[in-house]
């Protein structure tokens, strides 16, 4: 079995083409073996390339821990910029089909190569009940929240996936790795949450530190530095377009008054392989 290791900014992934020859398995055990990174490949998530009678082509992605999310926004660039180069879509504004709707991509091309990739991520949802997030509220904006013994203060987005955006003024103060794994799976989020803790820099700049559901601390999260934009524009702390620093790198973010979402970033090939051992096949 073949396959391509990409990142987005270094939230990297492992992408098996079944465009052509589509596959029947479990790819969320398939996920599970292959993004360990000692005993696998090595990656945050596992992205199959699939054809779709809806649009140019269908993206599944997987966690770690074998879950199947949404969306993932740097997955998404990467599979654009991927399928475009295998030719399936030669094309510099294509569809991709995902479980929160079909995306329209553009690519930005230098001659015929792929220098960065936009994704309309489209309007943010704020409904509560459709994030979701029990907060018994029309907005879940500036909501109070009780994690760990302590009292924080969040907004709840959903990018195609449910996002929790606390703002905070020091890293070195932030207990990361309590506050992210008990805010993921805190019960007032039935389906668990991404987590975007958040400073703000200036009214143009922001800085994400990411725990993601089901893959714990990425680089980089798309969806994340969308939902976290949004986030700032609806507390008043920043304008609409955005550079989102995170550690991975840069995404330039824009949520327009068309109410859409889009999202500006890198996607890069790592290597290309072959799995050999009997256990993955």
């Amino acid at each position: 079995m073949d396959f391509i290791k990409m990142h987005g900014l270094g939230n990297d992934f492992i992408c098996l083409d079944h465009f052509v020859f589509p596959s029947e398995m479990d790819y969320g055990e398939l996920a599970r073996r292959l993004c360990h990174r000692q005993f696998g490949i090595g990656a945050d998530g596992l992205i199959v390339v699939l054809p779709s009678s809806q649009a140019d082509a269908r993206m599944r992605i997987f966690n770690p821990d074998g879950s199947e999310p949404e969306m993932c926004g740097n997955g998404i660039r990467c599979f654009a910029r991927y399928i475009y180069d295998a030719g399936y879509v030669p094309k510099e504004e294509l569809s991709v089909e995902t479980l929160a709707g079909i995306l329209t991509v553009k690519l930005k091309l230098e001659g015929k190569k792929v220098q960065c990739v936009t994704v309309n991520m489209g309007e943010p949802c704020l409904d509560p009940a459709k994030i979701p997030v029990l907060t018994g509220s029309a907005l879940a904006v500036e909501k109070e929240i009780e994690v760990a013994g302590r009292k924080l203060t969040f907004t709840g987005v959903s990018m195609g996936n449910p996002h929790c955006v606390v703002f905070v003024k020091d890293f070195a103060q932030l207990d990361f790795k309590t506050l992210g794994p008990a805010l993921e799976n805190h019960s007032l989020f039935p389906k668990k949450t991404n987590v975007e803790f958040t400073r703000v820099d200036n009214r143009r700049e922001i800085t994400v530190k990411v725990w993601e559901r089901g893959a714990g601390p990425t680089l980089a999260c798309g969806t994340g530095a969308c939902a976290a934009v949004v986030a700032a524009v609806l507390e008043g702390r920043t304008e609409r377009e955005v550079t989102v620093h995170l550690p991975g790198g840069d995404l330039q973010i824009v949520w327009g008054e068309n109410n859409q979402v889009l999202m500006t970033g890198p996607a890069v090939y790592v290597f290309r392989g072959s799995l050999i051992n009997d256990r993955f096949q």
